[in-house]
């Protein structure tokens, strides 16, 4: 076991855990503060989550979206990075701890932030992730692009109509912006990128099926902006199926009950699932130490000063807070981080107290979504008014283009994704259409792995070797590979 605490113990110490946008950018707020800052995450990377579906579509590459987070911050000298999964936060004590393979971190903290973000949520239907993975990290990504493209492939080098019909018919589950933006990107990939690239097949047959159980595309948007990307999703060739639930899915496709209560099945071999999210964990581990209540997908009911009731000290932010008015997107998380990060500056600076904060207030600066290129749908509050405004198509699109340049880190990864615009948009080609088997199997290797992990326990356990069997279960623990039914953080 080691232990995170800095050699200048006088000073204030903060812990943040998670390098996405809540916890980036409180990180940087607090860089000419009077404090040791150290931020631990379970990956490498700060990933822009909004581009993950240009990842899996082949538009972008991933340095691109996810810039390494101790490159972003390594001028910020008063900010360390740690890798490592945080599996216990001891409220008490004050410490938070972290596992990176079998070494296990002790990090102290004064005031800790909780930005761990969100992960896919199947609804009670975790077996589904094995044959329809989300859009929530770089692995989902490339996992997806490897098997959207080797639909193709094994279509191919097949000669049956049927089977040609199943690889060629990609079903994206969830008909919110994540959902519009994929299911719109595989339409054009398979029209224009892919076009007169195989012999056997045509690659614009492809069938594109977007279905949600909501009643209305990008309901969110309101019936005007979503009626205008049905629209433009249906001249794509999308066909859009609502009032559609799926409540079976399997390797070969999915079964789905409409509105009227009858049941269907689409045979379809690669899906993608973007229907809802779940926070951290974490939340969980807050709840039996603090008390604190969850909502239903698992966010932490915070205090108007994003501060866990009872604990000034231990603030949560981003997809991990359920505060009213909130939405779980990017500007949520910024806000929020760099919210907490000032409340902590103000309580060293001026001495305030918690009682002496303002409470959080988020500043809606509007939603957007691309639905193909040179088409997008984009709404802005007006400032003093209940009013929003409202616009769709090109200039809607040019607008997504530049907030999202805006906000990617690094002008060397801004640079490079104008250029792969530039030529995704102007020309039908992809840049970054390069797939591996590892990208497609890597999770089923990792199952066969978990598996034949359980197997050793069984017969250690049979020999009556005890210590052999606690020493597979370590092994498991330590490299991720539990079984099924196990727990872990």
């Amino acid at each position: 076991m080691t232990t995170g605490r800095t050699t200048d113990s006088k000073r204030r110490q903060v812990v943040i855990i998670g390098s996405g946008f809540g916890g980036l950018f409180a990180a940087q707020r607090l860089k000419k503060a009077d404090v040791d800052v150290t931020l631990i995450a379970k990956t490498t990377t700060h990933l822009f989550q909004p581009m993950l579906y240009q990842l899996a579509t082949g538009i972008v590459a991933e340095g691109e979206i996810a810039p390494a987070t101790r490159v972003v911050l390594e001028k910020q000298k008063n900010t360390r990075v740690l890798l490592g999964e945080v599996f216990d936060i001891d409220t008490e004590n004050r410490v938070v701890r972290s596992q990176l393979l079998e070494r296990v971190t002790d990090t102290p903290y004064d005031d800790l932030i909780v930005a761990a973000g969100a992960d896919q949520s199947y609804f009670g239907n975790d077996q589904f992730a094995e044959y329809a993975p989300g859009m929530k990290t770089i692995d989902h990504a490339l996992e997806l692009r490897g098997r959207i493209l080797g639909a193709f492939e094994q279509a191919e080098l097949s000669h049956d109509p049927a089977e040609q019909a199943k690889l060629m018919t990609f079903v994206v589950v969830g008909a919110g912006p994540t959902g519009v933006e994929m299911a719109g990107q595989i339409a054009e990939m398979s029209d224009k990128t892919l076009r007169g690239a195989f012999r056997n097949i045509d690659p614009t047959q492809a069938r594109v099926i977007l279905l949600d159980a909501a009643p209305a595309v990008l309901a969110p948007f309101g019936p005007k902006l979503g009626g205008k990307a049905t629209r433009r999703l249906e001249k794509l060739g999308v066909e859009i199926q609502l009032d559609a639930m799926v409540i079976d899915l399997d390797y070969d496709g999915l079964v789905v009950r409409d509105k009227d209560g009858t049941e269907r099945r689409i045979e379809s071999q690669c899906k993608v699932w973007s229907a809802g999210v779940q926070a951290s964990g974490l939340g969980e581990i807050l709840r039996e130490k603090t008390g604190v209540e969850l909502d239903r997908a698992g966010r932490v009911k915070v205090g108007p000063d994003l501060a866990v009731p009872g604990h000034p000290n231990v603030f949560v932010v981003g997809d991990m807070m359920a505060v009213d008015g909130v939405p779980g997107v990017a500007q949520g998380a910024i806000q929020g981080g760099r919210y907490a990060a000032d409340a902590i500056k103000a309580e060293i600076k001026h001495g305030q107290t918690p009682d002496q904060r303002k409470p959080f207030k988020f500043f809606d600066k509007g939603s957007m979504a691309t639905v193909s290129r040179f088409s997008a749908v984009m709404q802005v509050p007006i400032p003093g008014t209940k009013k929003k405004f409202e616009s769709e198509g090109y200039f809607a699109w040019l607008g997504w283009l530049a907030l999202h340049l805006v906000y990617l880190v690094g002008y060397r990864n801004r640079l490079n994704t104008l250029v792969n615009w530039f030529f995704a948009f102007t020309t039908r080609g992809r840049s970054q259409l390069a797939i591996t088997e590892q990208q497609v199997y890597a999770r089923s290797a990792l199952k066969e792995l978990s598996y034949l992990e359980r197997l050793r326990l069984s017969q250690a356990e049979r020999d009556g070797d005890t210590s052999a069997a606690a020493k597979i279960v370590d092994e498991e623990i330590t490299t991720g590979t539990v079984p099924e039914d196990g727990a872990s953080a």
